[in-house]
């Protein structure tokens, strides 16, 4: 587990970057900011992920800005939690309970 990750929260849709890079540089260096965009719209998904140098600084992040306002919004801010595989999106298909018949859209029920 990356203790250095941080999750942000609640943003503002016009939060940038490097408004983040900025304001968490108070806790201590920023390795990197990933504003989270949705893919199809372009739009920004209201969080973010933020890397600190060190445990100690994200920790201080944490402190420092969870639950404080940013841009009109309070923030959340905690100790970002590993990926979770999560099971395909309905109208995903990934060859469970059968192949789909390319030319006729049936099930094969193999």
């Amino acid at each position: 587990m990356n203790l250095t990750r941080l999750f942000v929260g609640n943003l503002s849709y016009q939060t940038m970057a490097s408004d983040l890079q900025d304001h968490f540089s108070q806790a201590g260096v920023v390795r990197s900011v990933d504003v989270m965009f949705d893919k199809f719209t372009g739009k920004s998904r209201g969080f973010a992920f933020v890397e600190m140098s060190t445990p100690e600084e994200a920790n201080k992040a944490v402190e420092m800005f969870h639950s404080k306002e940013l841009q009109g919004r309070q923030l959340t801010v905690n100790i970002a939690r590993p990926k979770e595989d999560r099971p395909p999106r309905s109208g995903e298909h990934r060859g469970r309970g059968g192949d789909y018949h390319r030319d006729s859209g049936r099930r094969d029920s193999r």
